[in-house]
């Protein structure tokens, strides 16, 4: 484990994942550079067909994949999300969605990740994968 990862849950609670993430209500339960994990309930995020809706996918991976490359990025540098893709392979209906990003790449000014979104049983209901830009913070 890294300096930038003893506390990194803690790093969290006081960052804030976002307004969306909290009215989407997405909860980190683990999260190291090498990977993180969190969960977000189906119901207040489906579309009309009572499906989890394709873009509350996305809204997870983004949160998870954009986090994970800002604690890469370290305190003086950000990281800004330049691509992100989905493939969504089966509809969750009830319950909670677990997301777990690992990265691919962690370079000095790219970073590239992919979260694995599973519902209730344990079956991938999507994949996503995003690249993130880290550029220094303009004080």
């Amino acid at each position: 484990m890294t300096e930038k990862t003893v506390d990194a849950l803690g790093w969290i609670r006081d960052r804030g994942v976002g307004e969306l993430a909290d009215k989407m209500g997405i909860e980190f339960v683990e999260f190291t550079l090498e990977r993180a994990v969190a969960t977000m309930p189906v119901e207040g995020n489906r579309q009309p067909a009572n499906l989890l809706h394709g873009g509350a996918y996305v809204v997870l991976g983004e949160s998870l994949g954009s986090m994970s490359a800002n604690l890469h990025a370290g305190p003086d540098r950000l990281a800004v999300g330049i691509e992100i893709n989905a493939s969504h392979t089966r509809s969750a209906r009830s319950g909670l969605v677990t997301a777990v990003c690992t990265p691919i790449h962690l370079g000095r000014t790219l970073t590239t990740h992919e979260i694995a979104i599973d519902d209730d049983q344990g079956r991938r209901c999507s994949t996503i994968r995003i690249t993130n830009m880290i550029i220094d913070k303009k004080n």
